[in-house]
């Protein structure tokens, strides 16, 4: 159980694939507020066509999700990239359109291919060893955490260097890239995971009863988006230069991908669920002390600490739903949880802005964590109950194979989740 299973060729194409298809969604929001910045009320049509895309994002994920077939996997990953490049494309090709056009341009490059992230997490795993999907997802959380560092300087360079339509040239030449990858993948992730005639309506009933592994991953980010929207008034609360703003946040990036690699070296003790309520408290710890720290140091050194351990977080979710959901839903189940923490990230934005207000930011970082401990503690409850509930249901299938047993063998359960037979 080490990175060297999941060091072949094949997770090399697919990082490739996903770097492709991801640093368009990192830069899209920034890209959007400079593509308009010099138009009259520039920002504010900015803040607008963003909201539009990660709107787009949120309802893409989970209805093209449960959509996802694991038998024609990859032609339904190519229409969502292709789509998404086209509307990245036609965003940089008329920059100067009515804000309505904008704006549908904007939904459509966060709608379609909003099922990639589940899908393109699915097939990595397929790729691996069984016993090396942890250290699969640690590499690709230390792959997303590089992505989303590079990408804010990336979009300001060619936005104030070139022009402000390039980033969106390039988030539209890069998407059409992966497409290229994804030939070079297999067409199908697992050959024993149909979804079946009734997909649509089972997978929709699994993804139901997996609602605790949601919040918890939704409070993460709530944490991660409270720490980001509320950095640059924290520090002018305490008298430092709102230019450290980047700087913390690079490291927080860069902290979250060195948390990911360690998570991976190693088979963690407990039960996931415990991990993750571990990981999710001393997160919230470290996000408290950044707003009680007064130097700039302090500051960095908890957001730092506190990324080590939201990535950490991020994976037990993932393992977490690999275990609460069969094979055959798994990539639905990863859009599903992607809406959930954009939702979760796009309410954390609300909050910040209607609680900046009226309270001090350091006041509005504190209630930020006490939410998120209480989302966190919401999941961990829900998950504990639904262990329970199938515990009992498992001891009442055990009596009945008990009372029938007299009157023949009862045929065999499908399996469920891995976890053996019903």
């Amino acid at each position: 159980m080490t990175y060297r299973d999941v060091a072949s060729k094949s997770v090399l194409i697919w990082a490739c694939t996903a770097v492709g298809s991801r640093m368009p969604v990192a830069m899209a929001p920034l890209a959007l507020v400079f593509l308009v910045r010099e138009r009259p009320g520039g920002y504010t049509l900015g803040a607008a066509l963003a909201a539009a895309y990660v709107i787009g994002e949120i309802i893409g994920a989970p209805v093209l999700g449960m959509r996802l077939d694991p038998a024609r996997g990859r032609r339904h990953l190519v229409v969502g990239l292709l789509g998404g490049a086209v509307a990245f494309a036609g965003l940089g090709v008329l920059p100067g359109a009515p804000s309505g056009v904008l704006g549908v341009l904007a939904f459509v490059a966060g709608f379609m291919p909003g099922a990639v992230t589940g899908g393109l997490r699915t097939l990595l795993t397929s790729l691996v060893p069984e016993r090396a999907v942890a250290q699969a997802l640690s590499t690709e959380s230390m792959l997303m955490s590089g992505v989303w560092a590079v990408s804010p300087v990336a979009v300001a360079g060619l936005a104030l260097g070139i022009a402000p339509r390039a980033p969106l040239l390039l988030a539209a030449a890069l998407m059409a890239s992966s497409v290229a990858g994804l030939w070079l993948l297999p067409a199908r992730w697992d050959e024993e995971t149909h979804q079946g005639e009734d997909g649509g309506s089972s997978a929709f009933r699994v993804l139901i009863r997996a609602w605790p592994v949601y919040v918890t991953g939704a409070a993460s980010l709530t944490l991660l988006g409270l720490a980001e929207l509320t950095l640059p008034a924290l520090l002018e609360q305490r008298g430092i230069g709102v230019g450290w703003t980047g700087p913390m946040l690079a490291g927080m990036a860069g902290a979250a991908g060195l948390g990911a690699f360690l998570y991976g070296l190693r088979a963690w003790p407990g039960r996931l669920r415990n991990r993750s309520v571990v990981l999710m408290g001393g997160m919230s710890a470290f996000v408290a002390l950044a707003a009680l720290i007064p130097g700039a140091a302090g500051i960095a050194v908890a957001l730092a600490l506190a990324g080590t351990l939201q990535s950490g977080a991020l994976i037990t979710r993932n393992l977490s739903l690999r275990e609460a959901v069969p094979p055959g839903a798994a990539a639905a189940g990863y859009s599903v949880m992607y809406a959930a923490a954009g939702a979760g990230y796009a309410a954390t934005g609300s909050l910040a802005g209607g609680l900046l207000q009226v309270v001090a930011p350091s006041t509005a970082i504190l209630a930020g964590v006490a939410l998120g401990l209480l989302l966190t503690a919401l999941g961990w409850w829900g998950e504990v109950r639904g262990e329970a509930r199938a515990k009992a249901s498992s001891t009442a299938g055990d009596a009945g194979d008990d009372t029938g047993a007299g009157l023949g063998a009862r045929a065999e359960g499908a399996p469920v989740a891995r976890r053996g037979d019903a």
